[in-house]
């Protein structure tokens, strides 16, 4: 999620391991889409990252798309974040 020039904007990736390759792209877009892709992230408790850089480069991506090598880091680290994270809630 990240402002810019005050409008919103919002981009969701979703990964199954052992069945995807790398994460895709399942959800992107600004202003009113933007709030509905926040809005249904915490309606199911789905993290939610804010990095103006990295959706910056998946906004360019086009819907359902892996992400390329080059994000593979960056979302690697969010992802055990997430994963350190819902294990820590869990018990």
């Amino acid at each position: 999620m990240s402002m810019n020039g005050g409008q919103k904007k919002a981009a969701a990736l979703r990964y199954t391991h052992g069945q995807d390759k790398a994460p895709k792209l399942v959800a992107k877009g600004s202003g009113a889409v933007a709030d509905r892709i926040i809005e249904i992230a915490r309606a199911h408790g789905i993290h939610i990252e804010e990095d103006r850089s990295l959706l910056e480069v998946l906004s360019s991506l086009d819907l359902y798309q892996e992400i390329p090598p080059e994000l593979y880091k960056a979302v690697a680290e969010i992802l055990v974040f997430v994963y350190k994270l819902n294990k820590k809630v869990a018990g």
